[in-house]
């Protein structure tokens, strides 16, 4: 029998942001980055000023350590394709911290009569769906480490992030493209994830950023590009997916009076003209789905860094490879039978996939369902439905509330198929 969600906490650990909450904040979860800063601030300096003593800082707090570009150097990222690394002891204790700010952010308000006989929330965390054993085995630490200090926890367990968006989507066969910034996870779903086809391409939001960060460069802003807030921001107002991308150039070039090159960063002062390079907003969203357009060959002669290959059992997936086809080689590799079912259904969620179409761009400029239909279509694939969750942002969040509510006590934690729930009291 499930459980009020009140109850449920939900946390995603992507590789760029941390989303968290619990299930009474109904459709949004609370979101900071995934980063810590570690100050180098004197004791004297930090009462002169009013700063805690803290060996890292997580939250919105971060923005206050920031007085100059150089700072920039203490800001440490702890994931990298949505892992973080076993003996890396210094983005596991931005993991903690951030755990503990979530957890700590929420203490439920007792006096509330659906929080009566509160004893700790039910906590599942949503991971990539390649992250190893050791992950699973730290993050258990991690939480039991923060119930002793904080009291909040009665359970804790995980799920993989392609599983949570089917459940929100309470979609049992289907294909997920989970789109993060560090990879992108292509998982065919038959009521569970279906491992042996699973693919964690090397390519995601990150990659984006790579691109924006070298065109920015090239326009003559290196000491913006230096800042990855910013190169986000100026990706998210610039960036769109081209119908097609020769045809959108040609556009661009025709009409350059009908497109926008000037932008402002929100919150400053800083401007960023692209002038007669405003063609080059159709290669930010052109990226994600195909690097192997002949037009990046420039950037990767001048020695810009193509994805990484992704190695998966014996299979070597080039990091250039279209989109369309990575999701065709994941259905290859599940039972024929099933194959037909897994395209009736593709499911596309994360920051990577959510890209604007300017109505007065509609001509040239498509959302990511539609790129990514043409492009199977492009393979032969005419059967193909492909759609994106309601707030891509936010699906693996929900789905992990979802499946909260649903699991009974009685599920306990089994290291053969890693699931269930282990419980600190």
């Amino acid at each position: 029998m499930g459980r009020s969600v009140a109850y449920v906490f939900g946390e995603d650990y992507g590789t760029s942001l941390y989303k968290y909450g619990p299930g009474w904040l109904g459709e949004k979860p609370e979101i900071v980055e995934n980063r810590g800063y570690f100050p180098r601030i004197s004791r004297v300096i930090s009462e002169i000023r009013g700063y805690e003593e803290k060996e890292v800082i997580v939250g919105p707090d971060v923005s206050k350590y920031l007085e100059s570009r150089d700072e920039l150097i203490r800001l440490y990222y702890p994931m990298r394709n949505g892992v973080v690394e076993r003996g890396d002891e210094r983005g596991w204790t931005v993991v903690k911290e951030l755990t503990r700010y979530g957890i700590q952010k929420f203490k439920p308000p007792l006096e509330d009569e659906k929080f009566r006989g509160f004893n700790g929330y039910y906590v599942v965390a949503a991971l990539a769906a390649q992250a190893p054993r050791y992950m699973y085995e730290r993050l258990i630490e991690i939480h039991r480490e923060v119930e002793a200090e904080t009291g909040l926890i009665r359970a804790f367990t995980i799920i993989p992030q392609p599983l949570a968006v089917a459940i929100a989507e309470g979609a049992t066969t289907c294909i997920v493209v989970e789109g993060g910034h560090g990879n992108t996870q292509i998982a065919p779903i038959s009521r569970d994830i279906i491992r042996t086809a699973l693919i964690p391409l090397n390519r995601g939001g990150s990659d984006s950023n790579a691109i924006t960060r070298q065109i920015l460069r090239d326009l003559g802003y290196s000491d913006l590009a230096r800042e990855e807030k910013l190169v986000t921001l100026f990706k998210e107002q610039a960036g769109l997916i081209p119908l097609t991308l020769d045809r959108a150039i040609e556009w661009c070039r025709m009409y350059p009076e009908r497109i926008s090159g000037k932008f402002r960063i929100p919150g400053t002062m800083v401007e960023i003209e692209m002038g007669d390079k405003v063609w080059q907003r159709f290669l930010i969203g052109e990226y994600m789905f195909n690097p192997s357009h002949e037009i990046f060959e420039s950037y990767y002669t001048r020695g810009f860094p193509p994805p990484n290959d992704t190695i998966t059992g014996n299979r070597i997936i080039p990091g250039k490879a279209k989109l369309s086809e990575v999701i065709k080689t994941a259905v290859e590799l599940c039972a024929v039978e099933i194959q037909a079912e897994l395209y009736k259904q593709i499911i596309l969620s994360g920051g990577s996939f959510s890209w604007k179409v300017p109505k007065k761009l509609s001509d040239i400029a498509v959302d990511a369902p539609t790129k990514v239909k043409i492009m199977m279509k492009e393979l032969g694939l005419e059967n193909v439905n492909v759609r994106m969750v309601k707030d891509p942002k936010y699906s693996v969040w929900r789905g992990a509330i979802v499946y909260g509510a649903a699991v009974p006590d009685s599920y306990g934690w089994d290291w053969n198929v890693m699931e269930g729930w282990i419980f600190f009291k």
